[in-house]
């Protein structure tokens, strides 16, 4: 048996690791090596990823430009039966006429980037129409159909 000495010992598969802050000797002692004050010295230390050390920040330095709502990235239109009324009343449209998203375009109702419509049930409607809608609410069906008119879903 050999004698057990002090350069035969060996760690114990990471149990044995280096600790922070406990005293000169162990080579991170005294300010364990996190400097002298400041905040990156504090319990709980550390900033934010956008912090800039005290700079203006890039999402400060730069303008705010623009706005895009959810309603207008969709391409959506909604009309309601009352909507169709005031056109017909206005003159845009005629009794019988074929209410399509091409017809509403060109006459300026709906912009240009429109993708599809919805016909939805807000209002009277008196004129006899045909209306073509990519979606048309129970009730939109009922009031037109209610004044001779009929709604085709496209």
């Amino acid at each position: 048996m050999s004698r057990m000495m002090l350069n035969n010992l060996k760690a114990r598969n990471g149990i044995d690791r280096k600790a922070l802050g406990r005293g000169i000797g162990s080579g991170c002692g005294k300010t364990s090596s996190y400097g002298h004050k400041g905040g990156k010295a504090r319990s709980g230390r550390g900033t934010v990823s956008w912090f800039e050390g005290g700079q203006m920040p890039i999402y400060r330095r730069l303008p705010k430009r623009g706005f895009v709502s959810k309603r207008d990235r969709t391409g959506t239109a909604i009309l309601n039966v009352c909507d169709l009324q005031r056109l017909y009343e206005n003159g845009v449209l005629a009794q019988g006429q074929l209410v399509a998203l091409e017809e509403l375009k060109n006459a300026g109702v709906l912009r240009k980037n429109t993708a599809m419509f919805r016909l939805l049930a807000k209002g009277n409607l008196d004129a006899r129409l045909v209306v073509s809608a990519n979606y048309a609410s129970p009730a939109a069906v009922k009031s037109v159909e209610a004044a001779g008119g009929k709604v085709l879903i496209v």
